[in-house]
Formats: C-alpha cells, structure tokens, sequence
C-alpha cells in the first residue's frame, strides 16, 4: 500500500475542483478525481498531474446515481487500498425565478449537489470508518446561508449540504472522522469570467475586502480542513467570501 495519502475530489477537471486536487498533489496526496462531461480533456490533466510526481486517477461517474459513484470509490480503493480525504465539489447551478422554475431544474440541482454529496459520502465513509480516520469537506455556498433570488434550488441543495454535514460529523466523529463545510462567496471561476465589467464592480462594494476571490484561495482552506492542521475541528461551516455575510 501507498504511504501516501489519499484525497477524492468530485467534480475535479476545472475550477475549485482542479485547484484543490492540484493543491492536494502539491502535498504530496495521491489524488482520485472524479469529472461528468464528455469535454474534459483527459489526457491533459494526467499529465498536469503526473508532473507532481504524485499518483493520479482519472475516473468518469456521475455523483448522483448511486451505482457510478459505488464503481468510482472502489476503483479508487482497489488502486490506493484507502481515502484519507474526501472532497464533495461536484456542482451545478440551473437558475431561475421560482415560477419560471422547470421541475426538471429544481430536481436536478438537488440530484447532483445535494444527493450526490450523500451518496459519495456514504460509499467512502464506510471505508474510512475500517480505518478509523478521515477526513470530509462538503461544498456548500454562502447562498445556503443567506439565500439568492433566482437560486432557490442551488441555495436549497446548499443549505441542505450544511444540515447534512453537521449531522455527519455528529455521527462519525467517534470514529475519527472529521466532516466540514466550507461556504464560497464570489470566486473567480468560468462561471463570473463571463460577467461584465459593471456587475463585477457592484459585486466588488459588496465585499469588505473589495475583489473576488480566487479558487487557490478556496483550495488552501480546504487543504487546511483535510489535513492534520484542523486535527480538532468539525462539524464547522466556515464562510470564504471576503467578509460579505459577517
């Protein structure tokens, strides 16, 4: 078995997803990531990642049907034998006003966030509970604490990321196992690329700190929250968005 640790990262081909695997990688982890679309460039990011000379898994599933996500943990505990860390990132936004809100765009949203987290992190904790440590990071939003018109389903499946990861660390924690959330506001991703200059500078005098910030920022916390460093914290939802919900 790998001396080195382990860390799973859904939703792991770009954005925050990518920077925490590359972050995890940069400290040495073997590093399981998990992508959905038929786009992402699979040979490019194993060789991104094979030059940390660290070990990388490259794995296709979908986070919400349960009988990928059972194929994606055990490929990845045939290769590593184990997952240190877990990381739930996988995510979709699909916008709208409440009544203009298609059933199929609410049911969605909640399927990929929401059920999706569950069903990784019952299929991995099951392994991590064997070994009695572990570590978990669920993606969460600072809409799911505030709430955004025209997201009621993003900030739905967010807030529920938040009771879930509490309740979790309420029943793992005898086990070693820590389970945190961690809550973005504004994060320069693909997504804000596409905003024009105007509303870029109202979202930034929303902001104490006056910018968007940027996904290595992002990463870094949930390093810290994955490693040792964070050896006594859990059931922790912790807010990186520059100050805007203080």
């Amino acid at each position: 078995m790998s001396e080195r640790k382990t860390v799973l990262v859904t939703g792991a081909a770009r954005g925050i997803g990518k920077e925490v695997a590359l972050k995890f990688a940069d400290q040495g982890y073997n590093v399981v990531i998990n992508y959905v679309s038929d786009n992402t460039d699979v040979n490019a990011l194993k060789q991104e990642f094979q030059e940390k000379n660290v070990e990388c898994l490259i794995i296709k599933a979908d986070v919400s049907k349960a009988e990928e996500v059972t194929k994606l943990v055990e490929k990845s505990i045939e290769k590593f034998e184990k997952i240190d860390v877990l990381v739930n990132n996988a995510g979709i936004t699909k916008d709208n006003l409440l009544l203009r809100m298609t059933e199929e765009e609410f049911d969605k949203v909640i399927e990929i966030n929401l059920k999706g987290t569950y069903l990784v992190t019952k299929a991995v904790s099951k392994y991590m509970m064997k070994k009695r440590q572990g570590s978990i990071i669920n993606l969460s939003s600072v809409v799911g604490v505030s709430g955004n018109a025209g997201q009621c389903n993003y900030s739905a499946s967010k807030a529920g990321i938040i009771g879930f990861t509490k309740s979790i660390a309420r029943e793992l924690a005898s086990r070693n196992i820590r389970v945190n959330s961690v809550a973005p506001g504004f994060i320069a991703t693909d997504m804000t690329a596409v905003l024009p200059d105007n509303v870029k500078e109202t979202i930034n005098n929303q902001i104490p700190l006056k910018r968007i910030g940027s996904a290595k920022e992002v990463a870094e916390l949930i390093y810290f929250l994955g490693s040792d460093l964070s050896s006594y914290i859990t059931g922790q939802v912790i807010n990186i968005d520059g100050g805007m919900l203080m």
